[in-house]
């Protein structure tokens, strides 16, 4: 592991030499790529100097326990290499897991969007449920969460909402939720009171940067419309919803959240890139999950990930076979417990493959 981290000391020193050229901000791509690179390589590098000073002192102590003489003096040295081989275990198991490789887009902001699936009125009223989960999990934790558009179910709920989550690290957080989630209870329009399953879609991806994606004003066609929901002065009144067309991959996006015609477009134009850019960074969790077949973040749409069981009270992330008898707590936002779960679990599988940072 030396070897490793010694090379990655090198790499780091090689970086900041390029950063701090008179022209590096010249590429401006190149340049912020390179920051990035430096910053996540600066806490490894720290933790380096701290473990080769420990390790130096393991080894200068049973020298000394070697050569010594005076029993007091052994003594002391004794009860000092016993204390240091208790650190050691546990540093060298947090350098392992710096070590293991992020997403590249970890760091990134993420667009996460719910959609109604299966079961009606009630799924609506599910996606609902799922929204406002998440916003009390960003709430609770830092992130900031915006709504950016909605369609609204006939009943209640959401049959689509959109919503931006900006913060430090936000995409690495909420990846995990993408892929379907099922929820079996007795719906308020259920006479008889039988269980009905019904489910959700949740789709995240990272906020793309403008440096990720180019695209041309000249492939985008714009088009505004009325927007539609419950009330409000400029509902079905302005033409202020705004709906995007990557004429090259037909790909849209939309929003009619803002009374303002530009801010629903500069909403729909963030919404329309992350779009773009899912279709290269699809390629490569494709190519990830070749490796790794049980890939907890695979961003597999069509994966049943998680139960929300309301007779019995319970939680299940299929993923894992994580369950939590907590279920109102959980849909109140306290969902930490669970990506924790995850990301250990994926850590601990790129591990076992030797998936490790290069230099």
């Amino acid at each position: 592991m030396l070897d490793k981290l010694e090379a990655i000391k090198n790499r780091r020193e090689e970086v900041e030499r390029q950063i701090s050229q008179p022209d590096a901000m010249g590429d401006m791509k190149e340049f912020t790529k390179l920051n990035k690179e430096y910053r996540k390589l600066e806490p490894i590098v720290a933790a380096y100097y701290i473990y080769k000073n420990l390790l130096s002192n393991i080894e200068n102590t049973k020298n000394i326990l070697a050569t010594e003489k005076d029993e007091e003096f052994r003594e002391l040295a004794k009860a000092e290499l016993d204390e240091m081989l208790v650190e050691l275990p546990p540093m060298e198991e947090h350098i392992r897991n710096m070590l293991i490789p992020e997403d590249p887009q970890d760091d990134k902001n993420a667009i996460l969007e719910v959609r109604a699936g299966t079961g009606g009125d009630e799924a609506c009223l599910f996606a609902g449920d799922l929204l406002r989960m998440y916003l009390r999990f960003c709430d609770k934790h830092g992130l900031k969460a915006e709504v950016m558009d909605t369609n609204y179910g006939a009943a209640g709920g959401y049959s689509r909402v959109t919503m931006e989550i900006s913060g430090d690290h936000a995409y690495g957080i909420m990846k995990y939720e993408s892929g379907v989630h099922r929820v079996q209870r007795v719906p308020d329009t259920e006479t008889q009171g039988r269980v009905h399953t019904s489910a959700a879609t949740v789709v995240v991806l990272p906020e793309a940067d403008d440096i990720d994606v180019d695209v041309k004003d000249a492939d985008i066609r714009v088009d505004t419309f009325c927007s539609s929901g419950p009330g409000g002065q400029s509902v079905n009144t302005t033409y202020s919803a705004v709906r995007l067309t990557h004429i090259p991959t037909g790909i849209v996006a939309q929003c009619q959240d803002e009374k303002s015609q530009t801010k629903n477009k500069e909403k729909a134009l963030k919404v329309l890139k992350a779009r773009i850019y899912e279709v290269e960074y699809q390629k490569w969790l494709d190519e990830v999950s070749k490796k790794r077949k049980t890939m907890v973040s695979s961003g597999d749409r069509s994966a049943k990930v998680r139960t929300y069981n309301y007779p019995q009270g319970r939680v299940t992330d299929h993923r894992i076979g994580y369950t939590i008898y907590n279920l109102p707590a959980f849909v109140d936002g306290d969902i930490k417990e669970v990506l924790e779960q995850l990301q250990l679990a994926e850590n601990a599988e790129k591990l076992k493959d030797g998936d490790l940072v290069d230099a």
